[in-house]
Formats: C-alpha cells, structure tokens, sequence
C-alpha cells in the first residue's frame, strides 16, 4: 500500500469532499485552506476574500488503487475549471480552481492534466498550479460536511446533492461499497 497525499481546490469544500470521500483508494478527506498569507485562518477569515486562501480538500490515497492522474481527471470532471474565482454562487479567489503539487512529479502530472482535460471544455481551463504552501485544516463541523447535513443544509440540497448524484452514475464502478 502506497499511501500519497493530493491537494487540490474546485471551489466549495463541502462539494470537493463529498466526491472524493465516496472513491475507491482514497484513506481520507480533510476541507482546509493553502494558499495565503495568514497562519490559521478562520472559516470567516477565508471567505473574507482578504487572507489569499482556497478552500482545499488535503486527500490521502492509495496509489495501488487510484493514480494521482486520475484523482486530477476526476477533479477536472466534477467542477468547473473554466471559470476564474467562481464555482456557482461562490464567488471570490477562496474559490479558485488550483493544484497543489507536492512535488516536481505531481506538478508536472497537473500540467499533463490540465492540457488532457481541455478537450472536454468549450472554454479555456484557468485552473491554477500552485506552489505547495502551508496547510490549515477546517474547522471540525466543516470536515464531512455534507454526509452529516446533506438533508439539513439548503446548499447541501441544491447543490451538493445533485453534483453527487450525477458524480455516482458517472463513476459507479470506481465508488466504494461497489
């Protein structure tokens, strides 16, 4: 068991987490912030636009099971890469898409990515590769968020939801459990 880490940011945390939580190979999802100038932000700090933090989500994976080649397709494929700061309704750099290589291996597997992705996008992929940077985990009632307010959180319904199920049927083989 190979077990790597991938950091990456597609806009809302809950929604990140919620895909990759489900995945064959993956160990764990943590939502967090990288990216920014200040050490320990707040969930408020962050949405403030103000500390150059993205809301991330920190994957532990075994690469036996899945490659950090397709956690990039999968992430590539579950948001929108092509709008800059924004993924829906969330507006604001803390929302950017962004990678987070880990290592001069993993960058050079984001770059592949990002050039093998765009033919499934009318518009230019923004997504950003970033400089691997301090990582600052959420605050506990942010970790697993949608599998604990999934019914409860009106954003959770309206979006979260939907995005989850259209991930399901698109990628049933690879889901735990199948």
């Amino acid at each position: 068991m190979t077990h790597d880490i991938a950091i990456i940011a597609g806009g809302c945390f809950w929604c990140t987490e919620a895909v990759f939580n489900e995945l064959k190979g993956i160990e764990a999802v943590e939502s967090g912030y990288i990216g920014g100038h200040k050490d320990n932000p707040t969930y408020e700090q962050v949405c403030s636009g103000t500390t150059g933090h993205a809301e991330a989500v920190r994957i532990v994976y075994d690469a036996d099971i899945i490659s950090y080649a397709e956690v990039l397709d999968i992430f590539f494929h579950t948001h929108d890469p092509t709008t800059l700061n924004r993924q829906g309704g969330d507006i604001g750099t803390q929302y950017r898409s962004a990678i987070f290589p880990q290592n001069g291996v993993q960058a050079g597997e984001a770059e592949a990515a990002i050039a093998r992705n765009q033919a499934s996008w009318d518009n230019p992929i923004v997504t950003t590769i970033e400089p691997n940077a301090p990582w600052w985990p959420a605050e506990a009632y942010h970790q697993r968020y949608f599998e604990n307010n999934g019914t409860k959180n009106g954003y959770c319904v309206a979006v979260v939801g939907p995005k989850l199920a259209k991930f399901r049927k698109g990628y049933a083989e690879r889901l735990k459990g199948r």
